[in-house]
Order: structure tokens, then C-alpha cells, then sequence
């Protein structure tokens, strides 16, 4: 899911968070977050299962069915909080699961999963995975990207780690980037087959690492490539990344996006509520083709898939043209998909577009051990 809206003048943005919410409710969200950082006031993350509605605080933020936010600052996600367990004994699944903490300190655990069947003397490669949500909801546990990641696991015969990091607004922007980078270390621990999980010991060919992730994961998925060509990373080789319909902007319209100005606002709004801190829609952080550091991405290869009827679709267009000239030494491709909208494969994954794109980033692994 993701933190997106879309209005009745343009094409519906899936899963968005802030689908149905008017722009002003946003711009007054935005600044509340602006203005209680300032005052150093503490967001804590409320569960809806104990809200006593009777003396519930004042709401301030009602980004329902999504996320509300409460005048005494707490955070109260309405889904994405969904939890599917791990299984390591079903008889009928043919890919096992669990969860492994991953950063002690704070207490941040990734779910992994390992396909049956494999040949026990051959490693394979790693695919590392950074669920959507827009930095704010969602988790590696609930269903859309369990089943999600479990079926790419199934049919890519890859083992996977996902990444289950630190969100907004209670920890902004950048934290989920290090989040993700330290899960990234995690990984590298296992250099010498000594690391603390065994199926990252055993199975894992830590020279074919790939990193993926859909929309606000998928940004995250390029900060960390750009990471590990800056900070290399001993032992582990990132061999590729994959970019579902990533959660790229710009201050800027380009392509259709200068037909929506009010799309346009809402998109950068959601910006600023995950990075208070940030810089403006040309950071960088949500603008990877202003940075003069592309050329630097810490991989061989990319794959970049879109969704013709996402509003984020042109900016994955530019994301693929502009490294393609910006003398990065590796090899990017590009995959549209016609008629659909943002994440449209997270719920309808039985439709033919969504098993395409799903053949496709099995291949993309897979071209690595030929």
C-alpha cells in the first residue's frame, strides 16, 4: 500500500492512503507535523484494538481507512497492521518463512523466507525487500506482501529477507533508510558463513544479492544501492535492483503530471509528512535524478517497472533515462505495464499483468546465475 491519492480528474493511484482525503486536511496535517517537531513533541503509535472510544483524544489528522493522528500525538494505523504468521510446517506451502531479528537495539526483525526443494550444496541468490506503505503504513508481515514476496520466493527459487523498518511520522525520514541499511549490514554478516541465521549461512550466494521493493520500498530499494556504491560493503556484491513503480517526484511537472495540480500538491504533501526535514521535492532523497551521485548506484544491473496509469509512472520513465546518460556502468531496463495502476499486483496478483511482472523479476534474478 501506499501514501498517494489520487482525485476524480485522473486516473486512480492504488492503494492510496490519501485517496479520499481533501487537500487542505493535508496541507493542515503537514504543517501540525512542522510545527509539534518544533515544540520537541513525541508521536507514539497507537493500536485501534484498545481505543476507548468514549474518552478517545481529538483527532487532528482523519486519513481514514488509513492512519489518523491524535492531538496528544499518537498514531493510530487503521491497515496494513494485519499479521500473517510465519510457517515453518505447513505440509502445502512450498516456500518456509520466519521471523529473525535483525537489529537488536532496536528491536527490528526481518521475516525471511526459503524455498523447498533446493539443492542442499547450492547457494542462491538473496533477494533483500522493502515493503510500500509511503514510509508511513504497512509492513512486512501483513498479507498483500507476504503473499507477495512468498510468491517471488516460489518462483524465483531465491531466499528473501524483508525488511521490516522504522515509519513515519513517529520516526521520519531518513530512519527508515538506515533501518534499511543496517538489515543490509545484517546481511554481510554472513560473509564467512558464521552469521547469526543459518538459512543466510547455508544457502545464500552473497555475491548475487538483489534488492527490490515497490513504490516508497522501491525508493528505498535506489537510496541503498546508491549506498552501497559509496560505502562498499565487505564480502556481499549487490548484483541488481528491481524498482516496482518506485515513489520518485520532483518540484517540477513532467509528462501528464502538469494536468493535476492538485495531485501534484497532495504527492508532495506526502513527502513532507514522512521527511520534515527535508529539502523540497528536489531532494535527492525523492528526486534520485537531480543527485549528482547516480552514476555511483552500487549495482550492475536495474530493472525498472511501471504502470501506465500511475501517476508515478513518468518519473519511472525518467528515473530509467536519466541513468541510462549518467555514465553509470551497468545495464538498466524497463517494464510497462498497460492498463494498470499503482501496485495494482499487490491485490489482483492472479492477473495476467501481475504474473508477468512477476515472471520478469524471476528471469531478472535468475540472469545471474547463467
Amino acid at each position: 500500500m501506499d501514501l498517494l491519492i489520487s482525485s476524480p480528474s485522473t486516473c486512480k493511484i492504488g492503494h492510496s492512503i490519501l485517496h479520499s482525503i481533501p487537500l487542505t486536511s493535508t496541507h493542515r496535517q503537514c504543517h501540525f507535523l512542522h510545527t509539534s517537531r518544533k515544540e520537541k513533541y513525541h508521536f507514539s503509535t497507537l493500536s485501534s484494538l484498545s481505543m476507548d472510544t468514549s474518552t478517545s483524544p481529538e483527532i487532528v489528522g482523519d486519513y481514514s481507512p488509513f492512519l489518523r493522528i491524535y492531538k496528544d500525538g499518537r498514531i493510530e494505523r487503521l491497515k496494513g497492521t494485519d499479521v500473517v504468521p510465519p510457517s515453518l510446517d505447513d505440509p502445502n506451502s512450498s516456500v518456509l518463512s520466519k521471523d529473525v531479528v535483525y537489529s537488536p537495539e532496536e528491536n527490528l526483525v526481518s521475516r525471511l523466507y526459503l524455498p523447498k526443494n533446493i539443492d542442499p550444496n547450492k547457494k542462491i541468490p538473496l533477494l533483500v525487500y522493502f515493503h510500500g506503505g509511503g514510509f508511513c503504513i504497512d509492513t512486512p508481515f501483513s498479507a498483500n506482501y507476504h503473499n507477495y514476496v512468498y510468491s517471488l520466493v516460489s518462483e524465483a527459487k531465491v531466499v528473501a529477507v524483508s525488511v521490516d523498518y522504522r515509519r513515519a511520522p513517529e520516526h521520519p525520514l531518513p530512519i527508515a533508510y538506515d533501518d534499511s541499511w543496517t538489515a543490509l549490514n545484517w546481511v554481510a554478516s554472513h560473509v564467512n558463513e558464521d552469521g547469526p541465521e543459518q538459512w543466510l549461512n547455508v544457502h545464500t550466494d552473497l555475491g548475487k544479492v538483489f534488492l527490490a521493493g515497490d513504490s516508497a520500498g522501491a525508493n528505498i530499494a535506489h537510496q541503498i544501492a546508491l549506498r552501497c556504491g559509496q560505502q562498499k560493503l565487505q564480502g556481499i556484491n549487490v548484483a541488481g535492483a528491481v524498482l516496482i513503480h518506485p515513489y520518485f517526484w520532483g518540484k517540477e511537472p513532467i509528462g501528464e503530471e502538469a494536468q493535476e495540480v492538485e495531485v501534484r500538491r497532495t504527492i508532495s504533501a506526502v513527502w513532507y509528512f514522512a521527511c520534515p526535514t527535508t529539502s523540497g521535492c528536489d531532494d535527492p532523497l525523492i528526486n534520485p535524478v537531480v543527485d549528482p551521485n547516480l552514476a555511483s548506484l552500487g549495482c550492475s544491473r536495474v530493472l525498472v517497472i511501471v504502470a501506465e496509469k500511475d501517476m508515478l509512472r513518468d518519473r519511472g520513465w525518467l528515473y530509467y533515462d536519466e541513468l541510462k546518460k549518467s555514465g553509470w556502468n551497468g545495464e538498466v531496463e524497463i517494464m510497462e505495464a498497460k492498463e494498470e495502476n499503482h501496485v495494482f499486483h499487490l491485490e489482483n496478483f492472479a492477473c495476467e499483468n501481475a504474473v508477468a511482472m512477476l515472471k520478469r523479476i524471476a528471469s531478472f534474478f535468475n540472469e545471474a546465475q547463467a
